[in-house]
């Protein structure tokens, strides 16, 4: 149990990491985005109920990351070039 919330608490830094590292992607990508985050949710509730906590876990890292990357596409210093 320990191990699964340190690895969500992971996903924080690696969220900012992928959203820094792919700035110029994140105003066009808002949509997908916003996609994987409903199926993260729906899916993760599914695979909750179910009883597969592995699926589970990899779905709300998932929502995570993408939680980070949506939000930053709106963040105007976080997305324009650097020259």
């Amino acid at each position: 149990m320990i191990l699964e919330v340190i690895v969500l608490i992971l996903a924080i830094p690696i969220g900012y990491l992928l959203a820094w590292m792919a700035r110029d992607e994140l105003i066009i990508g808002r949509k997908w985005f916003r996609i994987m985050m409903v199926l993260s949710i729906l899916l993760s509730i599914l695979f909750l109920i179910l009883n597969n906590f592995a699926i589970f876990y990899t779905l709300i890292f998932i929502l995570i990351v993408a939680f980070i990357s949506y939000k930053k596409g709106f963040d105007k210093k976080w997305t324009r070039r650097k020259v």
